[in-house]
């Protein structure tokens, strides 16, 4: 060969090697990349060629789809009662994208998920067309109807309710809440309209915010059935009816103030079954201040307060303070000053009390099922923490149950059942002065000994007059109504 033709042989030798190494740079090193790449259409066209699969409660589904028109995208996904299970699902929009369980398990519900790698290999194979699987959860529907249509009469709250022996999540309602249908497809003139209605800076309400899991409130004397918890576990006041030693007026360590206590009870000296009866701020106050910020701390911490959960959607983590004067610790011990929590967090402190001291990990998803329905994944209950040893629960228990039997709480009985609750009005805005939010946790105990649900719920009432808010008169009706929608379903 000449040495032009030699030249030129190299030359096209080298184009070639090139454009081999770029062709395996792009499918191997750059893959992913360019897959993810928010310009590369094909990807969701691809994404939408097919129905999503469905979100399952008590064996139905609570989603859907819907073809498409002029558009490449040729499904969108429908809700069944949007609103209603907004918190629960979150959205999958074509526009905007998918939070919650919509986002968390979007690999099932599209069918791309690793797990489903060698069905769909059969699928191409055989020519079916790929499918999305289930997520099936543990939410219990006549549940979850009777939280939201309760909320729905007082204007604005949340609900959580949990399955004490095992964590599952039973109910998780929001209001206001949303239609996630508005905006599942791409429209600029329907579905974006319908977004940017929904937004904080269009809608104060905010619609979205998931109430149940987002947001933390003082959870007021709620919080005193921590307090209670420490106080026993502690050695503080082993027995429930002595004596605390807490006179009237008490006046806050480092302070001239007195606490006071809401109405003409029997707070003076108090024991912890009558101070948990009449939600006595003195006594309780008096505890916190005398167990100390660490150990009021601990036992929070025992609860689930400080820490994120994942349900697997997740809930904002608890708070409760360190580091704080003897003053403050009172009034944080009262559910006050810093203190805040999720209503999932309050469920779970009500919870751990019926379990007879075990708090179990609360979770929402029970299992991921393939397209042909065999189970991908099962979820096991975990437990995760003891609060109480099972001795002070149960007195614990017989406290709260007291307060319904008796107390503040007696709007939340049920006939036939026991019933363990506390009330709480809590206090928030400068110098108190935003009406305050209703508060009631609660468990139901049947007669074979088991405690099939725990409830908290929290109440924004804006048109309610001050004077009548309260957790007994506001938030335990709609607790007593969770409670007896899942013991329904049990018989």
């Amino acid at each position: 060969m000449n040495k032009p033709l030699r030249r030129i042989a190299i030359f096209c030798g080298l184009l070639v090697l090139a454009l081999l190494i770029r062709g395996n740079w792009l499918q191997y090193v750059q893959a992913e990349a360019l897959q993810d790449n928010e310009r590369n259409r094909r990807i969701s066209i691809e994404r939408y060629a097919q129905p999503r699969g469905d979100i399952i409660v008590d064996g139905k589904p609570i989603t859907g789809f819907a073809e498409t028109s002029g558009s490449d995208f040729k499904y969108k996904r429908t809700y069944k009662n949007g609103p209603m299970w907004a918190p629960v699902t979150g959205y999958a929009s074509q526009a905007f994208g998918a939070n919650q369980l919509e986002s968390i398990e979007d690999g099932i519900l599209t069918g791309n998920d690793d797990r489903l790698f060698f069905r769909n290999t059969l699928d191409m194979i055989t020519g079916e067309k790929k499918q999305g699987g289930n997520v099936v959860t543990t939410l219990n529907a006549a549940a979850q109807k009777a939280a939201y249509e309760g909320l729905k009469e007082r204007g604005k709250g949340a609900v959580a309710a949990i399955e004490p022996s095992t964590g599952k999540i039973l109910a998780l309602a929001s209001y206001p809440s949303y239609d996630p249908s508005s905006f599942a497809g791409n429209s600029t003139d329907k579905d974006t309209k319908a977004w940017q209605a929904l937004q904080k800076k269009n809608n104060p309400d905010d619609p979205m915010l998931n109430r149940a899991l987002r947001e933390t409130y003082p959870p007021g004397s709620t919080f005193k059935v921590v307090t209670a918890a420490a106080a026993l576990e502690n050695g503080l006041y082993p027995d429930p009816d002595q004596s605390t030693k807490t006179p009237l007026p008490w006046i806050m360590p480092g302070t001239t103030t007195p606490l006071k206590n809401d109405g003409n009870h029997p707070c003076e000296n108090a024991s912890l079954r009558v101070a948990l009866q009449w939600s006595c701020n003195t006594v309780f106050g008096k505890i916190g201040s005398d167990l100390g910020n660490d150990k009021m701390l601990e036992k929070a911490k025992d609860f689930g307060f400080t820490s994120e959960h994942f349900t697997p959607v997740r809930a904002n983590a608890s708070v409760f303070s360190e580091d704080m004067a003897p003053s403050e610790v009172a009034l944080s011990s009262i559910g006050q000053f810093n203190t805040a929590a999720t209503p999932l967090q309050m469920a779970m402190v009500a919870s751990a009390v019926a379990n007879d001291g075990r708090l179990m990990k609360p979770y929402m998803v029970d299992k991921l099922q393939a397209p042909n329905l065999d189970t991908i994944e099962q979820t096991d209950p975990e437990e995760l923490s003891r609060p109480l040893s099972e001795e002070n629960a149960q007195i614990l228990q017989s406290m709260m149950e007291t307060v319904v039997e008796e107390g503040t709480g007696t709007t939340a009985r049920i006939p036939g059942v026991k019933v363990g609750g506390k009330t709480g009005t809590a206090q928030h805005g400068v110098d108190n002065s935003e009406k305050p939010y209703a508060w009631f946790i609660s468990y139901a105990k049947l007669s074979d000994g088991s405690s099939p649900v725990a409830v908290a719920v929290v109440v924004e009432d804006e048109d309610a007059d001050r004077g009548d808010i309260s957790g007994g008169g506001l938030a335990a009706p709609i607790a007593k109504n969770v409670m007896e929608a899942v013991i329904g379903n049990r018989k």
